[in-house]
């Protein structure tokens, strides 16, 4: 528990919660600030972020409260790790389960061996294109604002969905890349309805198609899209593929096993 006293925590408050499944990296930070500003008695209490995670990932997100959201670009500077279900046989606009597979690529070449072998390539700085579902912005408009639109433009023309050339590489750097575990058969599980009040974002049925599976440990550095790595290994080994799980196991200095449920950050405001 706190005391009801911001000024009794000088340097702020670093909150490193497990963040929900479905659950967008904003709704996290607007359910803790609600709870600090009443502890508090704070009615514009800073509470912010270090470091996006998408809706369909889980694992650490730091939330900053009061004079620490000066340290957030510092916490997200830091080495990341995070656990990755790959998924190859086929691809969806997101790049994960956000979006419905739209095209099924080859993927007889996709082994556990095979992985391996591709895997200390993609080690090193690298240029990377970022997902066009995202929030990087582009001319000041959101990426995932642009996709959307040309989504539904391809719809309305009944084409394919195409991202074409919009977003610009980044510098990046993946430290290490460890293939966990790989299944020639993947058992997707049954998707949880947006109607359960856990969480607003739909996911995609993917369990009638015949989809292998990688778990890979990744440690990376800031600004590494996940998506985007699995997007571009289906690529490598002459297929396609999308994330079908995300994990963030370490960020800012904090591991997983030091991650708070949204259950126990909320007690510890109450």
């Amino acid at each position: 528990m706190f005391s009801n006293n911001i000024e009794d925590y000088p340097d702020g408050i670093v909150l490193p919660i497990d963040k929900p499944y479905r659950w967008t990296s904003a709704d996290l930070v607007r359910k803790i600030k609600w709870a600090a500003c009443r502890h508090f008695g704070k009615k514009n209490l800073k509470v912010g972020h270090a470091g996006t995670l998408d809706p369909l990932a889980t694992g650490i997100l730091l939330v900053c409260i009061g004079p620490a959201t000066r340290r957030a670009e510092e916490l997200q500077a830091s080495c990341k790790q995070y656990i990755a279900g790959v998924c190859f046989g086929a691809v969806t606009p997101s790049y994960d389960l956000e979006k419905d597979i739209d095209r099924i690529c080859p993927s007889e070449a996709v082994t556990a061996e095979s992985l391996r072998s591709i895997l200390p390539s993609f080690v090193g700085e690298h240029r990377q294109v970022a997902p066009l579902f995202s929030a990087k912005s582009v001319d000041g408009v959101r990426a995932y604002e642009t996709a959307r639109r040309l989504l539904r433009e391809a719809a309305a023309r009944g084409e394919a969905f195409d991202p074409g050339d919009v977003l610009q590489s980044s510098l990046i750097n993946i430290y290490g890349l460890e293939l966990l575990s790989f299944s020639e058969h993947f058992r997707a599980p049954e998707p949880i309805p947006a109607t359960d009040g856990h969480g607003r974002i739909n996911v995609a049925d993917v369990r009638s198609y015949n989809l292998k599976h990688a778990e890979i440990l990744v440690d990376c550095s800031k600004g590494t899209y996940i998506r985007a790595l699995a997007r571009d290994l289906g690529e490598a080994l002459g297929g396609g593929a999308f994330l079908g799980s995300l994990r963030r196991t370490r960020n800012g200095g904090y591991d997983i096993s030091q991650a708070l449920s949204l259950e126990q950050a909320l007690e510890m405001l109450r």
